[in-house]
């Protein structure tokens, strides 16, 4: 008897649960952050500084209460749902 294998799913499904998923969800907000940031900082100096620069200014000066802000966001949702 032949090994059945289940079909793999579409590319289409697969790429819907990516953007369906926390994680990704989690990458973009973050990196609207980073973006909102890199505006700021070119704005002071008069100059872009570019989306490197601008990623580990942000990590250092800002990522831990960013995300500190979000899990409290997240624990009163879930509170308020219950």
């Amino acid at each position: 008897m032949e090994n059945i294998r289940p079909m793999p799913p579409k590319q289409e499904d697969q790429s819907q649960f990516v953007k369906n998923s926390v994680l990704y969800k989690e990458f973009l907000a973050e990196r609207e952050e980073i973006l909102k940031h890199k505006w700021i900082e070119s704005e002071k100096v008069g100059a872009d500084i570019g989306f490197e620069k601008a990623l580990l200014d942000w990590i250092v000066k800002h990522r831990s209460s960013w995300r500190d802000k979000r899990i409290k966001e997240a624990r009163a949702e879930t509170k308020a749902a219950s």
